[in-house]
């Protein structure tokens, strides 16, 4: 699908350094935005610095890349930029964050007379021993140049390694929370920036999202409180591109918490960055909250299971046939950019998934 760039009634407003991508929302019964394309690196180049400059994580460029060396790619060495993207299954609406993908989208409401966008961008996650959860929530509050407050339990685990926390950092060069901090209705959970831009797109932080600064300096005046939020864990997506259908695999992640839509609390422990207070340099404050911790941990899925469901829900109102050998080959690669596997099915009753 050829890539579309709408920014007729956004570019006005759009930093010049911000790296998101936005794209024309593809109509139904499609389901795939942005190209592949390929770059010369420069002799100053890292694999990191050209990810950043268009829009990419860690992992998207590593996966996409596996032959290149991250630190030093070298002059004129091709650099692939892997910036074609299956929308995650699901309502098109609010934010939703892909976890396994390490990648947002945002789907912002248009105006009378504006054609429906989508944006993406690249974003850090809960490490292993501090998932970030799966699940509904939304925005509730935005702060701007917050303090982070560390709870007890992170200031232990760096005075372990020698680096001894105070206990308020405020806004600043070394605050990891960065300028900018959207709350969600999850307690403990923000949407934040960073002090430490070469993490994003990795699995290191305390279970909160992280953005590139320039990335969440322009989410956070896209973005008004209330927006729902959308927690998902999709290392496996298949869509429509005409008639071609399309699979995205990435790596499993071990395991992701639910959150308890009753009551808004999330199953795990309480986050680092905002477990105890975030303030903000304008007297907003973050409420103080604690979480429980998962009493049990699921193992990871088979792979071909993920396909299956994908595949049953990507053809559920459009025949198609898969092609299982390309899907079993896209998976163990895990490379993160879609590739055709199937094709529509004329004239077809059922779908292959009911052969």
């Amino acid at each position: 699908m050829t890539r579309q760039l709408f920014l007729t009634s956004l570019l006005w407003t759009l930093p010049l350094a911000v790296n998101a991508e936005i794209y024309e929302l593809p109509p139904d019964g499609s389901d795939v935005i942005g190209g592949v394309s390929t770059i010369l690196a420069r002799h100053d180049d890292t694999l990191l610095d050209i990810a950043r400059r268009h829009g990419l994580g860690y992992e998207d460029i590593v996966r996409a890349n596996p032959d290149v060396d991250v630190w030093l790619p070298g002059e004129g060495t091709e650099v692939v930029l892997p910036t074609r993207y299956i929308i995650p299954s699901g309502p098109r609406r609010g934010v939703v964050l892909n976890l396994a993908e390490y990648r947002m989208y945002y789907f912002p409401e248009p105006a009378a007379g504006e054609r429906a966008v989508v944006m993406t961008y690249p974003m850090s996650i809960g490490r292993m021993d501090w998932a970030t959860p799966l699940g509904r929530t939304r925005v509730v509050a935005k702060v701007r140049n917050p303090a982070w407050y560390p709870p007890e339990s992170v200031r232990a685990e760096h005075a372990a390694e020698g680096d001894i926390l105070p206990r308020v950092v405020p806004p600043g060069p070394k605050n990891p929370l960065g300028a900018r901090a959207m709350r969600l209705d999850i307690p403990g959970y923000l949407i934040h920036g960073t002090n430490r831009p070469d993490g994003v797109g990795m699995r290191v932080t305390h279970g909160c999202i992280r953005m590139f600064p320039e990335d969440i300096e322009f989410l956070f005046e896209q973005v008004p409180v209330n927006t729902p939020v959308r927690i998902v864990n999709e290392p496996i997506k298949l869509g429509w591109d005409g008639e071609n259908l399309v699979m995205e695999a990435h790596r499993q992640l071990e395991s992701s918490p639910i959150i308890d839509e009753d009551n808004m609390s999330p199953v795990v422990r309480e986050t680092a960055e905002t477990a105890e207070t975030v303030a903000a340099s304008d007297a907003t404050v973050l409420t103080e909250a604690d979480a429980v911790e998962d009493a049990s941990r699921p193992v990871l899925r088979d792979p071909l299971t993920l396909v299956t469901e994908q595949f049953v829900a990507a053809t559920s109102e459009r025949a198609g046939e898969l092609d299982w050998n390309e899907a079993e080959r896209l998976v163990a690669r895990a490379s993160g950019m879609p590739m055709p596997v199937g094709r529509a099915i004329k004239n077809a009753a059922t779908s292959a998934a009911s052969e």
